[in-house]
């Protein structure tokens, strides 16, 4: 059956561990990016003590397997001169400040073919990458790396530049670490706030290939490259990237298809998914965008009801919503499921307290909208009756006394 827009069925359950191991530029190469973060995960039931709370698990990203594009290293290097006062310096050595905040720059060394190659967002690119460190050492070199122009497939200081290459143009790209790795760095070789030089050749372009003429494997292939990306991004803690990403791996999964797919293709497509809206779903939780990883959540939870991962994020949803009673009775379900899980016993037991005082707050705050002092008060003694209050006892009688002799009085007047 060719894939249409279908959710996604059901996908094992890994949880991500907060430490990271890195591939080499090797494994990094095989997939197609310079992304070589290593990310192992843990199965539910494992009896370490992790808290989702802090780092809502992820779906796999196979240990020892490189998310792609990881590429993209950045170097800071000094400004060349200008010629001589008042002359303009050569072509080759002038530098672009690409962003307009000296942070990105660009020097083309080879000349290329003109503006007119320069390639466009959404077309495949193939470029020779040699990335250094500000001392000059060596710490990745690819002579053939393949990506998604725009797609944030490789680091932004790569992508961003490459779109101002011409076909053959060879250029130094210096980046603040901003653009690169960041504050994590990339085990081994880059250290973290590493300031990066590319020296990056266009070698190819070339038109993305048609979703709808592509085969499953195909198609399952690129959908993962694109969601290892997102993982790549999440630990990075760019959750704006990372969602990015798994929107264009879920665009790839739910496009139409002019080709026959196998019922094995179609459930891996269906599993891809799930994991693209899970990861999803735990970026947005990181943003804060409760309304959108509910509906992320929803989505996974119509095809896999019993899926773990999404109903303990659609719990803590709903929990951070302030909704608990709806939330209690959902991760209920997921312990249900998973018994040992402690970090799910620990989730339900903060929210059920928290359940309870809110009730208690709840319930005091109606006493006291109904005028009834709380169980545990002291009475309020009444004051002393002052000197121009009347006892309603005898009020009553006085008006029973007023009525009677009007009455007579009536009654006289009557017979008279």
């Amino acid at each position: 059956m060719a894939s249409g827009g279908e959710e996604p069925a059901s996908s094992p359950l890994d949880w991500v561990d907060p430490s990271l191991d890195r591939c080499s530029p090797d494994q990094a190469k095989a997939s197609a990016s310079m992304l070589d973060s290593r990310e192992d995960f843990e199965v539910l039931d494992d009896d370490d003590e992790e808290d989702l709370s802090e780092l809502p698990p992820l779906e796999d990203v196979g240990k020892g397997k490189a998310p792609p594009g990881k590429e993209g290293v950045q170097a800071s290097g000094p400004e060349p001169a200008g010629e001589g006062v008042g002359e303009e310096p050569p072509a080759a050595e002038v530098w672009l400040d690409v962003l307009g905040n000296g942070l990105l720059k660009k020097k083309t060394l080879v000349p290329g073919q003109g503006a007119e190659s320069r390639p466009r967002k959404g077309q495949d690119v193939t470029v020779r990458l040699r990335v250094m460190l500000e001392d000059g050492s060596v710490v990745e070199e690819d002579p053939g790396l393949t990506f998604t122009l725009g797609d944030c497939d490789v680091l932004q200081a790569l992508d961003l530049c490459t779109q101002l290459l011409e076909m053959g143009e060879t250029a130094s790209i210096t980046s603040d670490a901003k653009y690169c790795y960041g504050p994590q760095g990339r085990s081994p070789g880059i250290p973290p706030n590493a300031a990066l030089t590319l020296e990056v050749e266009l070698l190819a372009v070339q038109d993305a290939p048609d979703l709808e003429l592509l085969s499953g494997k195909a198609k399952i292939d690129l959908a993962n490259r694109k969601r290892e990306r997102g993982n790549f991004y999440y630990q990075q803690a760019d959750y704006v990237l990372a969602i990015n990403s798994y929107d264009i791996a879920l665009r790839v999964i739910g496009s139409s298809s002019k080709v026959d797919f196998s019922p094995e293709e179609e459930a891996e497509l269906l599993e891809v998914k799930v994991k693209c809206l899970n990861n999803l779903a735990a970026s947005q939780l990181k943003l804060d965008h409760y309304e959108a990883a509910l509906k992320s959540c929803n989505l996974v939870l119509e095809h896999q009801p019993e899926n773990i991962k999404a109903l303990f994020r659609k719990g803590k949803v709903l929990a951070q919503q302030g909704e608990y009673s709806q939330a209690i009775p959902i991760l209920k379900a997921a312990l249900k499921l998973e018994p040992s899980n402690k970090t799910i016993h620990a989730e339900l037991s903060k929210l059920v307290k928290k359940h309870a005082d809110q009730k208690t707050v709840e319930t005091e705050m109606y006493r006291k909208m109904l005028g009834n002092p709380s169980p545990g008060s002291t009475p309020v003694k009444c004051k002393d009756k002052s000197s121009w209050s009347i006892p309603w006892k005898w009020l009553f009688g006085a008006t029973a006394v007023a009525l009677g002799g009007v009455a007579l009085s009536v009654v006289i007047a009557a017979r008279n």
